[in-house]
């Protein structure tokens, strides 16, 4: 047990937890720690910190360092999915957030049969992210649904350049188009934008420099 990483993550957090009332929400939003590239100490620290879930990025790593034992706290995958990683995060992975594309709810409907997932909504087109178009959504939803899945909400990421409020017309058009669907989850917002996401009606964030520090590279595993 790590007690000097446990006090940093309970001090982060509270200030996260100060930035999300700052931006008007409430206790209700939910805060999703981001653990990729940082070890299953990170996991610990984050769950004995009062979260119940992770988010991971990378298959390969997902398997890694959460694979073969039962964990207390919920993984969330939160990364651009290949089918072909469907069959390996199956046994760890409890909600999978980026589905975008018919493909991916045939391999989970078949692989993983009723996951919970979100629809990962493209609200600012850009490319290399992933995400369904905004007009795509709603028959993603009914396709995801169709297929037996449990369709909990909606995800996006905001854009790369301009600043926080560069992501506000995203959000605000995800937001809206999760009202019209009636659905329960809304992931928006990351550690340099989450509260222009709370401001536009976010029900979860997703922060993980904010709570663990500077993140290693991508295949630095941090033990």
């Amino acid at each position: 047990m790590s007690a000097p990483l446990d006090a940093l993550v309970v001090e982060r957090l509270q200030q996260v937890r100060e930035r999300i009332t700052r931006a008007g929400g409430g206790a209700d939003v939910a805060v999703l720690p981001v653990t990729k590239t940082f070890g299953v100490e990170a996991c610990w620290a984050a769950h004995r910190a009062g979260l119940t879930a992770v988010g991971e990025n990378y298959a390969q790593e997902v398997v890694a360092k959460l694979g073969g034992a039962p964990w207390p706290f919920a993984v969330h995958f939160i990364g651009q999915l290949q089918t072909n990683k469907v069959r390996m995060l199956a046994p760890i992975v409890s909600v999978y957030e980026t589905v975008d594309r018919p493909s991916l709810v045939r391999e989970l409907a078949t692989r993983v049969p009723g996951a919970r997932v979100l629809v990962q909504v493209s609200a600012m087109g850009e490319s290399g992210k992933g995400g369904c178009p905004l007009l795509d959504v709603p028959a993603l939803v009914d396709t995801a649904r169709a297929a037996g899945l449990d369709v909990l909400g909606l995800m996006t990421v905001g854009p790369t350049d301009g600043g926080p409020e560069a992501a506000r017309p995203g959000f605000r058009a995800t937001r809206a188009l999760w009202e019209r669907l009636q659905l329960a989850v809304l992931s928006m917002g990351m550690t340099d934008d989450l509260e222009v996401a709370v401001q536009e009606g976010t029900t979860q964030v997703r922060v993980g420099s904010a709570l663990f520090g500077p993140r290693p590279p991508a295949g630095t595993l941090v033990r």
